[in-house]
């Protein structure tokens, strides 16, 4: 029977040369070269910790985090910018926390939705992914195109396709 998963994964790999670029260009870029301004990926935590001068500079890393997050081709849907706090020796501090997976209430939305398209299909919740499957291909692919167009906040990938 053909079926699909639905998830939503992020390359750690393209975190961690974002992460990268943003670092070189702190100590590069003329107005935040001789600042506090550091940018640090915690892998365990997924959580990349932005730490800066003052509101103004810390905008100015979070809006370069960004840029160059998506320059990698991460969704900025997969990252959460958390309010700035502050942090010791008169600094800011921002978490970005980068959801890997898909949580419980959105697979259940997910699948809520595909059950009330009224497609013929089955799907069912496993792990951080959604499997749905049918009888026939053309089935999935209307599935594919109804979550596409319907759920929009999420940074969904359709993969491991089988016949």
């Amino acid at each position: 029977m053909p079926s699909f998963d639905i998830s939503s994964t992020v390359n750690i790999q393209e975190i961690r040369n974002a992460v990268d670029q943003v670092h070189k260009e702190l100590t590069t870029r003329f107005d935040l070269k001789d600042s506090k301004c550091t940018i640090e990926f915690l892998e365990k935590e997924n959580l990349i910790v932005l730490v800066g001068d003052d509101k103004l500079k810390l905008k100015a890393v979070s809006e370069l985090t960004g840029q160059k997050l998506a320059k990698r081709g991460i969704s900025l849907k997969s990252v959460e910018f958390k309010d700035a706090a502050p942090a010791g020796g008169d600094t800011l501090r921002q978490e970005v926390k980068v959801k890997q997976g898909l949580t419980p209430e959105e697979l259940k939305r997910l699948n809520k939705h595909i059950k009330e398209s009224g497609i013929k299909v089955t799907s069912q919740i496993q792990g951080d992914q959604l499997r749905v499957s049918s009888k026939k291909k053309d089935d999935l692919q209307i599935v594919i195109a109804s979550v596409k167009s319907n759920i929009s906040d999420l940074s969904l990938q359709f993969g491991n396709f089988r016949d």
